[in-house]
């Protein structure tokens, strides 16, 4: 047979590469719209591409054949052209599934490139024997097209996998790049095909014949076709971007809102215009005790059974508003199914579409947590923490509200200031704790003793407790409850495994007659409590205008005191204490004076009682002792007996850290030794057995004699003798007033004198003022004696006069 020789169309070379890289392009594109698509969608897409794609790649191959010019008419089985068609299609299919995936790996995109190359190069070549002329194949030059088919479907794979989501400017450049590259390897594979043929000039019978046609303008109009088909596919493809875009958008927002939807920590419900529920968050059913079968798709009036029954029409109503595009606030409760009472914070919100109501949201969260914060804030902020009882704040409103009602129906009320005798002791002597436990007990007492009285109770500040007696019947009703609670407080209090006993003093101011605001009530009542411990505790006052004029003076005092020390005011008497059978002088006490300018001299009773409430005491207390330490150790110096000097201790002196340093650096510095110092202190200041056996016993050590004054008042003095490092024991002056003529008193006196000898310490009796006196108390075997028998408190000056001088006159 005759080997025909042909030529090629240069423009027609061109048109088929520049519709194979549109249709590489095309590929790149389409294997991202697979890959993102999911279902039904996907399959379409699939489908669409493979045929979009496969026309493209077959339009190639079409018009490159159509390219060749040869010197004989060719004529075309159309059978054999379709089914080229379908070979391109299918090729296409198995390109775009297998991008199309997840992941791609190396055996993946193998198998894929080889069936995508069979497809090729069978479109190709069946696409070759459609021409009715016979074809032979110089083998080498097969085989080549075969390879560069095969290595031209794994790069188009690769390359359409990895380019298949870029979407930014950079990306679609590189995609442009990766079109190019793929147009040039599938052209490439086409035209090695076409060298590899020979024709011959001998036609074959084809199934059907083909129509004789002018090959040239054939080629022109197959390329503009496809030019258009291509075009057409990637507008669809830009247009669906687009649109995919937005939807991306719609679907991202409905993403963020959907997330903020469920993940709100408040209960969302959506409600339509047919008052049903449509949707709701799962914080929704938590709060509500819902489950979601209960509540979706029902009416909304489901919901009303948790609301608290006298909040239901009013949330009803709430709730209707928010229908005409009112955003409604407000709080209400509801009671779930298990019995728990929740408070809610609600929004009725109105949903808006193009301006007109569709539906409404109701939004509420969970304050009962909150609520109730709120209130025991609320509650902190007018009642005392530790009692629980009102404090100042509320009682002076309530004060206030008592005069505003009086006002108008004239009820009278009475305010009562009450305050705890010794708590001072307690506080300082078993600490803080103890202290608080019986401010507890205290209020208990009082509420149980005011219980069925129109009475408010609240605490002022430690000890200080006030009153509020509200429509009383007559001022013998007020007397009768202030007995009352008097006799309540009287009880004795278990604390440390020990029975303590204390009072009240309890003021009291009648309105209007003692005031007509809360302060001049308050102050009044406070003035008559005050009066109440002057004169011995334990009882109750009424205000008056005399007591008013006492406590300026006592202001006026105060304020003079605190000046007293610096202006060298204060002095110091020395009462002498007597051995009975030979009148000698054994030891001396330092009693303080205040000189005062205006007032003469004032006696320890008048200024003790301020200085201790106002802790003036502590520096008042260590004035007199380094003053009587000095005065000592100068009559030691000028012959005088070697006699021991006691010091009264206050209660903020024994207390206070390192007492003993403090004492020593006192002694060091007057130069008095310790054996001539005797420390006089009160059963009260030992409650706190650990605390005050420590201080003690340093004392103790130090060589410092230590003196139980007032032993008998207190209520462990038995106890504390057999614990603690005590030298001398001082009968209080109490037991020793009546003690010619009550029987009592001589028994309890004569008892203490025995207890004191037979546990070898030295007892010694105060305020001696009849030899009867002396008499009883020498004839039980106590002859230290001080008192104003043998010596009322004297001036050092005459003191010296009337013993020391004498004396060395009789040793001389």
């Amino acid at each position: 047979m005759e080997h025909v020789h042909g030529s090629y169309d240069s423009l027609l070379v061109f048109f088929s590469y520049i519709i194979a890289v549109m249709a590489s392009y095309t590929a790149l594109d389409l294997a991202g719209r697979v890959s993102s698509s999911r279902g039904s969608t996907r399959i379409g897409w699939l489908l669409f591409g493979a045929v979009s794609m496969g026309m493209g790649i077959w339009s190639m191959h079409f018009v490159g054949m159509l390219a060749l010019k040869l010197p004989i008419p060719i004529k075309y089985d159309l059978v054999i052209v379709l089914l080229s068609v379908f070979a391109a299609i299918g090729a296409a299919y198995i390109a775009l599934y297998v991008v199309g995936r997840y992941e791609l790996t190396k055996a993946q995109l193998l198998i894929g490139g080889l069936l995508l190359a069979t497809g090729i190069s069978v479109m190709h070549y069946v696409g070759m024997a459609a021409m009715l002329i016979h074809i032979t194949y110089s083998p080498f030059v097969f085989v080549l097209s075969i390879l560069i088919a095969v290595i031209a479907s794994i790069a188009a794979l690769w390359l359409s996998f990895y380019f298949r989501k870029g979407d930014q400017s950079g990306e679609v450049w590189k995609k442009i790049g990766s079109g190019v590259i793929m147009g040039a390897a599938i052209s490439g594979m086409h035209y090695t095909g076409m060298t590899a043929a020979n024709f011959h000039n001998s036609s074959k019978p084809a199934l059907f014949y083909g129509v004789i046609l002018d090959q040239k303008w054939l080629a022109y109009f197959i390329a503009g076709g496809i030019f258009f088909t291509l075009s057409l596919s990637l507008f669809g493809i830009y247009i669906s971007k687009r649109l995919a875009r937005k939807d991306s958008e719609i679907e991202q927002n409905e993403k963020w809102y959907k997330s903020l939807y469920e993940n709100s920590q408040d209960g969302i419900v959506s409600v339509n215009l047919q008052n049903r529920v449509i949707s709701h968050n799962s914080i929704a059913l938590q709060i509500t005790g819902y489950s979601s079968k209960e509540v979706i798709n029902q009416p909304v009036s489901t919901l009303d059974a948790i609301i608290v029954s006298e909040d239901r029409d009013r949330v009803k109503e709430m709730f209707q508003r928010s229908f005409q595009g009112e955003t409604i606030n407000h709080e209400t409760s509801i009671i779930r199914n298990d019995g728990e009472r929740l408070d809610l914070s609600v929004a009725n919100v109105p949903v808006i579409v193009e301006g007109q109501v569709v539906g409404s949201y109701i939004i509420f969260k969970d304050i009962t947590e909150e609520k109730q914060a709120k209130l025991r804030i609320n509650h902190l902020a007018f009642h005392d923490e530790l009692t629980g009882l009102p404090n100042r704040r509320l009682f002076n409103q309530s004060i206030a509200e008592a005069i505003e009602e009086n006002s108008s129906n004239e009820a009278p009320f009475a305010v009562m200031v009450l305050d705890i005798d010794r708590f001072k002791m307690i506080n300082d002597s078993l600490g803080h704790t103890i202290g608080d436990q019986f401010l507890q007990e205290v209020s208990r007492r009082i509420m149980k003793a005011v219980a069925g009285h129109e009475v408010m109770l609240a605490r002022m500040g430690g000890d200080e407790f006030t009153l509020l007696c509200r429509n009383y019947v007559s001022q013998e009703t007020v007397e009768q409850l202030a007995s009352e609670i008097i006799n309540c407080i009287q009880a004795p209090y278990r604390l440390k495994d020990s029975d303590f006993y204390v009072s009240a003093s309890i003021g009291i101011a009648l309105y209007p007659v003692h005031g007509l605001d809360d302060v001049q009530l308050l102050k009044n009542a406070d003035t008559a409590m005050y009066e109440v411990k002057k004169k011995g505790k334990n009882d109750y006052q009424f205000f008056s205008t005399e007591l008013d004029q006492k406590l300026l003076e006592k202001i006026e005092l105060e304020s003079d005191l605190r000046k007293a020390i610096e202006r060298g005011e204060l002095l110091l008497h020395y009462q002498p204490q007597i051995r009975a059978e030979d009148r000698a002088m054994v030891g001396i006490e330092a009693l303080v004076r205040w000189e005062h300018p205006t007032k003469g001299l004032l006696s320890p009773g008048l200024f003790i009682p301020i200085a201790e409430e106002t802790g003036i005491i502590y520096e008042m207390g260590t004035w007199v002792l380094r003053e009587a330490c000095q005065q000592m150790r100068q009559w030691h110096d000028e012959g005088g007996p070697l006699i021991p000097i006691s010091v009264n201790l206050s209660s903020q002196q024994f207390h206070q850290p390192k007492l003993a340093e403090y004492i020593m650096a006192i002694l060091k510095e007057t130069g008095l030794e310790p054996a001539y110092l005797e420390l006089e202190i009160t059963e009260s200041m030992m409650m706190d057995a650990k605390v005050s056996s420590s201080i003690l016993n340093q004392l103790n050590e130090y060589g410092i004699r230590i003196s139980l004054d007032d032993f008998g008042t207190g209520y462990s003095s038995l106890s504390y003798l057999k614990m603690f490092p005590i030298h001398k024991v001082k009968i209080d002056r109490s037991f020793i007033r009546e003690i010619t003529e009550n029987n009592n008193d001589r028994a309890i006196v004569s008892t203490i004198i025995a207890m004191a000898q037979h546990m070898n310490m030295e007892v010694i009796a105060e305020g001696i003022e009849t030899k009867d006196q002396l008499d009883i108390l020498t004839d039980n075997s106590c002859q230290k004696i001080q008192g104003y028998y043998f010596s009322k408190p004297l001036s050092a000056v005459d003191v010296e006069k009337a013993f020391f001088i004498p004396e060395r006159a009789n040793i001389s």
